[in-house]
């Protein structure tokens, strides 16, 4: 844990002298931390959980950021925003993270300066800068800070921080938004995000951990780890019943099984952001 330790005391050097901030928090394992460790630097009182309520976004996961907020005394304002706002979103064209994050933040960058904050911190982490993630350029655009980020910290690193403070999300799956579900040009609708919505609530009842039913027009493509590929094709009968009754005509599964950003492996390679 040691070059953690260092990591993390670069963290807590670089929120001290904020005063006060606003964190996106979605629940999820890098948001948690941060806002966990925003409150040990700043004080409780100083922090503002700023939680996003968006279509692609399913209720559970709402649902347990309000109840991480409520069980700890943290001050959270939950902001209702329409995704498809967002100039370009419902159309899914390769940037349509960029596009998206760029309305999303800056209504919450505004809503924030409202309330009196002007640092507004997100949960991007090191890691995210070796995958394709065309949202993080407009977090730069609009100044917004990624303190994980700058003090070098790794999902792996936040894992372990998390563990050690009792965060309830240490081991938490990793969760993308459900636009990520639909192949770069396939037109995104209300519909079809609360489809994918069931069709994943179904996986989690029936004990998956890790999971994603990506959406090809009727078809469904189920991604599992390939551990778990031997039960999912035991329950196929099941699964495909149900994914049938919410609208799907096909159900598959994917015999790669579950990888993050699968749906960018169409993606030339000179069309990739890494940065």
């Amino acid at each position: 844990m040691e070059g953690i330790r260092e990591k993390e005391t670069a963290l807590m050097a670089h929120l001290a002298p904020m005063g006060r901030a606003a964190v996106a928090f979605s629940g999820g394992v890098d948001s948690t931390y941060l806002l966990h460790a925003a409150v040990r630097a700043l004080g409780a009182a100083q922090v503002l959980a700023v939680t996003m309520q968006l279509a692609s976004v399913p209720a559970r996961e709402l649902a347990e950021a309000r109840d991480f907020c409520a069980s700890r005394g943290i001050r959270q304002t939950v902001l209702p925003l329409d995704q498809f706002r967002a100039p370009g979103f419902a159309d899914n064209p390769p940037d349509r993270c960029y596009r998206c994050k760029r309305f999303l933040f800056e209504t919450l960058r505004s809503y924030a300066a409202g309330e009196g904050f002007s640092h507004v911190l997100d949960g991007t982490n090191r890691d995210d800068a070796d995958h394709y993630r065309p949202g993080m350029r407009a977090i730069a655009e609009l100044g917004i800070e990624s303190p994980l980020r700058a003090a070098e910290l790794r999902k792996a690193d936040i894992r372990a921080l998390s563990k050690e403070a009792g965060l309830p999300t240490w081991s938490k799956p990793a969760f993308a938004c459900l636009a990520t579900r639909f192949p770069y040009g396939e037109r995104i609708t209300e519909e079809k995000l609360r489809m994918t919505e069931a069709a994943e609530d179904f996986l989690w009842r029936h004990g998956f951990a890790q999971y994603r039913v990506r959406m090809h027009g009727d078809l469904a493509r189920i991604e599992v780890p390939e551990g778990d590929l031997a039960r999912l094709f035991a329950l196929r009968k099941k699964t495909a019943e149900a994914l049938r009754a919410l609208g799907f005509h096909y159900v598959t599964m994917d015999l790669m099984g579950y990888r993050m950003g699968s749906m960018d492996e169409a993606l030339p390679a000179g069309g990739k952001e890494t940065v």
